[in-house]
């Protein structure tokens, strides 16, 4: 589809003003407070959390990200991931529930038209929730094999979403967060003849032909819903197809908004082992023998640890709100520069909330000793929650696209993954 001023991006969102935003942090808090003691529960016994996302729904935060002008807080990049942040602090997979949510709804802010978001906007207000099923697995490469086509399997004519053509969707994904609570779940969609042409089909779960299969068996964010969608012959409707790969032939915010999430998620599960390690030392742990103190919290060497993990979380929030800031810039002068620098920034924060949760999440056990393993606890789900989500995409090509950038001025590459 040809990119028209109609079809850019809408205005990046502005600052909440204050009711607004302290509505939104009262909505936050109180789901955050309603999940926190289940947490451990619905990780061990794996209890799908159906009851808190219908708390999300109809607190409105599902909205917050949709644009003033259609309803919603028209909030942008650091508040969703200070909402993220508290979530996952609460329970990591109920903090890594809607982050598809939003992306998919990012990607509609860039690529879709004024109708398309009007459509969704509006089911998005209502309460539903956006899944996703972007990922493939089968296959040593990172070539989508889902395809978008005609009833005789060949490719779309045209602009699939502004043809008349009956279109259908065929394929299998997996790793897809959220669609197992999901009301429409975007998905990722290729053209038969040409797998560089791609499109985000915003397809709603109930269709014919749809199969979600609860068969995500990590062994950290046990809950998300990351498992199987498979679509046979999905019919698709044109005003649901959003087109993707064009809105990665120009700079947009597509990634680093994606991104600035995940490193949220992190920050939070993080920011809960920090909570437990306090919690750990200061009621259950025994000062080392050779301290000379009589309780741990008084032990000068879990004293230095505890600061160092708390620099780490700190410095890794502290790049997070920089990163807010910086993409926010981005959404709302989206170029070459401004969105490479938002990519830059992101990946930093993302780094440094990966370290920082795995550091907090290992230091948990060694300043609390082995009665931290006791099983009952459900401590080990800070470790599981952190190394299960940090794999989402690999940290050593982060640092190679910040020295890259900073080095040689090499802008990173342009895809959801930086």
């Amino acid at each position: 589809m040809e990119l028209t001023q109609d079809t850019q991006a809408s205005p990046s969102p502005e600052a909440l003003p204050l009711p607004e935003a302290r509505r939104l942090a009262n909505a936050q808090d109180a789901l955050a407070a309603r999940a926190a003691p289940g947490a451990v529960a619905r990780d061990r016994d794996r209890l799908l959390p159906w009851a808190e996302l219908e708390v999300f729904s109809a607190s409105g935060l599902g909205a917050i990200s949709v644009p003033a002008e259609h309803g919603g807080a028209g909030v942008g990049a650091s508040t969703l991931a200070d909402v993220i942040a508290v979530l996952a602090r609460a329970d990591g997979s109920l903090g890594q529930i809607p982050q598809n949510h939003f992306y998919a709804l990012e990607v509609l802010r860039v690529g879709g038209t004024p109708g398309q978001q009007a459509l969704i906007h509006e089911q998005v207000l209502r309460g539903a929730r956006l899944g996703n099923a972007l990922a493939e697995v089968g296959h040593k490469d990172f070539q989508r094999r889902t395809r978008l086509h005609r009833a005789d399997g060949s490719a779309p004519q045209g602009d699939p979403a502004q043809g008349n053509e009956r279109l259908y969707v065929s394929g299998r994904k997996f790793y897809c967060t959220g669609a197992l609570y999901a009301h429409w779940i975007p998905t990722l969609v290729v053209s038969p003849d040409d797998p560089r042409r791609s499109w985000l089909a915003f397809i709603p779960a109930g269709s014919p032909g749809i199969t979600i299969t609860d068969d995500w068996d990590g062994f950290g964010q046990r809950v998300t819903g990351s498992g199987s969608v498979a679509f046979d012959q999905v019919l698709v409707r044109p005003e649901w197809i959003v087109p993707f790969s064009d809105s990665f032939a120009r700079a947009t915010t597509i990634g680093p908004v994606a991104q600035i999430m995940h490193a949220a998620i992190d920050l939070g599960i993080g920011w809960s082992a920090w909570d437990d390690m306090l919690h750990g030392i200061r009621e259950r742990a025994r000062p080392w023998i050779d301290a000379g103190v009589h309780e741990a919290r008084q032990d000068p060497l879990t004293i230095q640890q505890v600061g160092e993990v708390s620099i780490r979380l700190r410095a890794a929030q502290a790049l997070l709100r920089r990163a807010g800031r910086i993409t926010e810039s981005a959404q709302a002068a989206p170029g070459e520069a401004t969105v490479a620098a938002a990519s830059v920034a992101v990946a930093e924060a993302r780094v440094l909330s990966t370290t920082a949760s795995l550091l907090a999440a290992n230091t948990l056990f060694e300043l609390t000793g082995t009665s931290s393993t006791l099983d009952g606890l459900g401590l080990d789900r800070h470790w599981r929650n952190a190394r299960t989500h940090t794999l989402h995409d690999p940290v050593r090509w982060k640092y190679h696209a910040v020295g890259n950038y900073y080095l040689n001025d090499t802008f990173p590459p342009r895809h959801g993954a930086l």
